[in-house]
């Protein structure tokens, strides 16, 4: 086994035993609906999402968080479709089908895990007379364009169960795409790449501090002249050992001159939300104020002395 493909098994069966084995903690009884749930959103949430999952307390604080992880994925949320949920469930029930004869659900195979993450190949390949005598059956090819990006499955023993073996591209950057539910589908209204910002937290001032890239804005010029950007923020935050959860909403306006704005690496925007001492978990969603299916996200870790 190369580096690469085992670094890839370990990203696929990660997952599994997480709410039993990780972290020092007691064991986590599931409900029947929030294991439901689990069993296939695990694949795409974020390490963030996946720790506070575990620590939840109770079966209502488990469903509001079922209810926000939607939410937050929601590409158009004025419309009254969700589409990456629809899409997700959709992949589900596909690979549940599709690949139930791979050991175990289909969604708990390489293929099905794959198809779940990206959809359909935009082209498949299927080599029968490879010349590798370690491979007894087929070796596939799943390549996906937007992400450029190739995955080879193979069927080592000829019983029609296909393992990861390598790939060709980024595919640890186009997982986290569909992580953060930045795109599902194929329409170019989603991004498609992971936007990086950062935040950093002032304990004395009990503020948040969100830097974006400059670069990253799209800028429009206003009726006096200046660039301007118009810009909403949304925070569910996650405080303390029980994970008490606020949210807050902010709209933000930022505008500039052409002169000072080509000095400008990133600009920074700074929110009064003071965090409780201990481990707190803020997640951010951004998006331009007129609301547009395009957004951007990230969850960071923050850990406030007492």
């Amino acid at each position: 086994m190369n580096k690469r493909t085992g670094v890839i098994i370990l990203f696929l069966t990660a997952g599994l035993g997480f709410l039993a084995s990780c972290g020092g903690g007691p064991k986590v009884v599931l409900d029947a609906e929030s294991k439901k749930f689990y069993d296939t959103a695990n694949l795409i949430m974020t390490r963030e999402e996946a720790k506070i999952f575990k620590l939840l307390p109770d079966q209502e604080s488990r469903k509001e968080f079922i209810d926000d992880f939607w939410v937050k994925r929601d590409p158009n949320p004025d419309n009254d479709v969700n589409e990456f949920k629809v899409e997700f469930q959709n992949r589900v029930a596909y690979v549940t089908k599709r690949f139930k004869t791979e050991g175990g659900p289909g969604w708990n195979t390489d293929r099905g895990r794959i198809y779940i993450f990206m959809g359909p190949p935009d082209k498949f390949q299927e080599d029968f007379t490879h010349g590798d005598s370690t491979i007894r059956g087929p070796i596939l090819w799943w390549v996906y364009y937007n992400y450029m990006l190739g995955i080879e499955f193979v069927d080592e023993k000829g019983n029609g169960q296909y393992k990861i073996r390598n790939y060709d591209g980024d595919f640890f950057g186009a997982i986290d795409i569909l992580k953060l539910g930045t795109y599902v589908g194929t329409d170019d209204v989603f991004l498609k790449k992971v936007v990086n910002f950062d935040l950093t937290y002032d304990r004395e001032a009990g503020e948040i501090e969100v830097t974006l890239p400059t670069k990253l804005l799209n800028f429009k010029e206003n009726d006096a002249g200046k660039f301007q950007i118009d810009l909403r923020f949304k925070f569910y935050i996650y405080e303390g050992p029980s994970l008490g959860k606020k949210t807050l909403e902010e709209e933000r306006t930022f505008e500039s001159t052409t002169q000072e704005l080509g000095g400008l690496k990133t600009i920074p925007f700074r929110f009064s939300i003071p965090l409780k001492p201990g481990t707190n978990f803020v997640d951010v969603i951004i998006q331009g104020k007129q609301g547009t299916a395009s957004k951007i996200r990230k969850l960071f870790e923050i850990k406030v002395s007492s």
